[in-house]
């Protein structure tokens, strides 16, 4: 999997780049659900969990790369 992640061009990099932007993301969705949306802290703590659970993906799969890479 990881030799084909490589030849379509994915590499470390990007996963850890994309790792930085999902915690990014993951405080933008919680803090524009929690004032845009009516229902509540409670799904505006479920929008910021989902999206912040992206980040250990992807920093794994930076690391599987990285590894494959060297």
């Amino acid at each position: 999997m990881l030799e084909r992640l490589h030849e379509a061009g994915l590499r470390a990099d990007h996963c850890y780049m994309a790792g930085i932007a999902s915690i990014g993301l993951s405080f933008l969705s919680w803090a524009c659900s929690r004032k845009l949306e009516s229902a509540g802290i409670d799904r505006a703590d479920r929008w910021g969990i989902f999206i912040g659970e992206w980040a250990p993906t992807f920093i794994s799969l930076g690391n599987a790369l990285r590894t494959y890479e060297k």
